[in-house]
């Protein structure tokens, strides 16, 4: 009674679900608590169960915000987590859906590392296609033992954690068994989902969620509702087609063209997860050639939390890896930076990977490029006398990725450098998180490494994805100058209404030279007679002018974390969204704009000229 119940309701709610839930990849901060997220999201999902609204999706689209972008969660992936947990009866945060196949096994690999606790995985058939058990051991660090079975109700218990892969066409159902700790489904096309059985192991359930976070991402909307679909008895109604290669090469050819370079692209299924795969791929090399050698990652350390978050996540799986920190913005030099962090590295006889955006992020600064390519490329000396290993540069481009670093004839030529965008910004105009990277000529020897890790976590991106990008990135350069236009003309009405206020953004030169983002920060001017008085006024300033331009201009103003959209504006405040995982130290407590190519520049004009006039 209580399974027909569930899969009635979860039918009237795939048959009304609201449009958003489906090609949004982007969340309502006004509406967000990330502390509660999925919980408050199913809270209020479960009342609509017991309830039976009269108008289900009116009800649905009221649903506070579930996760942030795709990575952690999303409407869709949350109902499918929760229909598989009421069909068997357990606590839905014990069940996480992937989009990847071999995510799931490695978080509680990483977890079980730092617990010094032994790990068997079982499977029957054959283990996902891109396991790859040695490299798993060798570069990751990860401890395990294989075991095929052939019966599930034969496994005994172990001393450590008992893992069961099994490949399924339904990935709702589970034969649990007490003897085994985290059951896996898996399914080539849509992605994985894992339960975590047993009150026991709990304490794996955030790890295994902040492993989604980092360095993958959830299962996508589409294959959410894909395996809602066929829960419920209906066809997927996803499309296998015959396009995929064209849409593949489509994409291959759009960013060589876009980024000027030769080499094949990789494309992930987020920025996160080719940022991942690029880190994995460069340690794996530097293994191979500099063996023993420490591994510096240099991050900035007010860099968004995702980018930091995961270089640390990383060091901390690996003895002689170790994450410094590089100063780029608010008054640092990222060209002295650079320079004094590589004589540093020098000094070690150490391998350095630097991570930098340009222009940063949140102030918008470019460095000297020519003087950041000679302190790139500078010839530097271990104590020995030895010639020091040169930088890998990986340039995070998701402002500008219209700008030419990594072509044979481009500033960045002498350097080994890999580019990376974030795919939920431009490439896409916010229609998917897929992101892609390339390399140089000096580079284009690692780029075979780094697809190896990128498959082996299974975060290739997806078809839909690449149907996105196909149909997203030929239009790319113009939405980067129509937006770069309207952001120039806010940038200056805001300096013209509010000169007291500071303002982060390219100069007229910079944009001359290609740089045209269309993202600004706006520190607003603030008053009292402390440092604290000062910042506090500053803060709540900066919630006054979001909330008025949210609430008077709803259809186009949004307060979300946000870049390279198609419509619309967006604000936020870097300190409590995109640098949520920063030192409280390093955090900017200022306003991000994003403004679209297509928007009512007048009407937001308008409505900062009224907040000018009540401060």
């Amino acid at each position: 009674m209580e399974e027909n119940k569930v899969l009635n309701y979860i039918k009237d709610v795939v048959e009304n679900i609201p449009q958003a839930w489906l090609n949004l990849t982007t969340h309502r901060l006004d509406i967000y608590n990330e502390k509660l997220a999925k919980t408050e999201f199913l809270e209020q999902f479960e009342k609509l169960y017991h309830s039976t609204p009269a108008d289900i999706e009116s009800a649905l689209s009221h649903l506070p915000t579930a996760y942030d972008y795709i990575r952690l969660g999303h409407p869709l992936s949350s109902v499918l987590e929760w229909a598989v947990a009421k069909l068997h009866q357990l606590n839905p945060k014990n069940v996480i859906s992937f989009s990847s196949n071999t995510a799931p096994v490695l978080a509680i690999l990483r977890k079980n590392l730092f617990d010094s606790k032994n790990t068997r995985i079982l499977y029957t058939g054959s283990l996902p296609e891109f396991f790859d058990a040695e490299v798993l051991s060798s570069v990751y660090g990860y401890k395990f033992e294989l075991k095929k079975v052939e019966n599930l109700d034969d496994v005994s218990t172990h001393s450590g954690s008992n893992i069961y892969i099994s490949h399924q066409a339904d990935l709702c159902h589970f034969k649990l068994n007490p003897n085994i700790d985290f059951m896996i489904n898996v399914n080539k096309q849509f992605g994985s989902i894992i339960v975590v059985n047993g009150t026991q192991n709990e304490s794996y359930v955030s790890e295994i969620q902040h492993v989604r976070r980092r360095e993958t991402i959830a299962m996508t909307p589409a294959n959410s509702l894909a395996v809602l679909h066929t829960l419920i008895g209906k066809p997927s109604n996803v499309k296998n087609g015959t396009s995929a290669i064209e849409d593949k090469t489509s994409v291959l050819n759009s960013i060589k063209e876009i980024t000027g370079t030769e080499t094949n692209p990789l494309v992930a299924s987020s920025g996160l997860s080719v940022q991942y795969a690029i880190l994995m791929g460069l340690i794996h090399d530097a293994q191979e050639k500099h063996k023993g050698k420490a591994i510096k990652i240099v991050v900035p350390p007010n860099c968004y939390g995702g980018t930091n978050d995961q270089a640390r996540r990383v060091a901390a799986c690996l003895d002689n890896v170790e994450v410094m920190d590089l100063a780029v913005d608010g008054g640092n030099d990222m060209v002295l930076s650079v320079d004094s962090v590589l004589n540093k590295t020098a000094e070690e006889d150490a391998v350095p990977y630097i991570i930098a955006e340009i222009p940063t992020n949140p102030r918008v600064e470019v460095p000297d490029l020519n003087k950041l390519r000679d302190a790139l490329s500078k010839e530097r000396k271990t104590p020995t006398g030895e010639l020091a290993i040169d930088p890998v540069f990986i340039l995070d481009q998701t402002f500008c990725p219209n700008v030419h670093f990594v072509g044979k004839d481009d500033i960045l030529a002498s350097v080994r450098t890999i580019s990376f965008a974030s795919g939920s910004k431009f490439p896409s105009g916010g229609l998917c998180t897929a992101g892609y990277c390339v390399a140089n000529e000096k580079a284009a020897n690692l780029m075979e490494k780094i697809d190896l890790h990128l498959k082996l976590c299974d975060n290739e991106a997806t078809a839909l994805q690449m149907e996105i990008l196909a149909k997203q990135l030929p239009s790319m350069n113009q939405r980067i100058h129509d937006a770069y236009l309207n952001t120039r003309e806010f940038v200056n009405f805001i300096q013209k209404t509010l000169p007291a206020a500071k303002i982060n953004f390219v100069s007229e030169e910079l944009a001359t030279e290609g740089f045209t983002p269309s993202v600004f920060s706006l520190d607003l001017p603030t008053k009292g007679n402390t440092d604290e008085e000062r910042e506090t006024y500053k803060r709540a300033l900066n919630l006054k002018l979001i909330n008025m331009m949210i609430t008077k201009i709803p259809n186009e103003s949004k307060y979300c974390v946000s870049y390279g959209q198609l419509k619309g504006c967006y604000w936020t405040i870097p300190a409590t969204s995109t640098q949520g995982t920063t030192k409280e130290g390093d955090k900017d407590y200022i306003a991000r704009v994003a403004v679209s190519p297509d928007l009512d520049l007048d009407l937001h004009k308008k409505v900062f000229a009224e907040f000018v006039e009540g401060i």
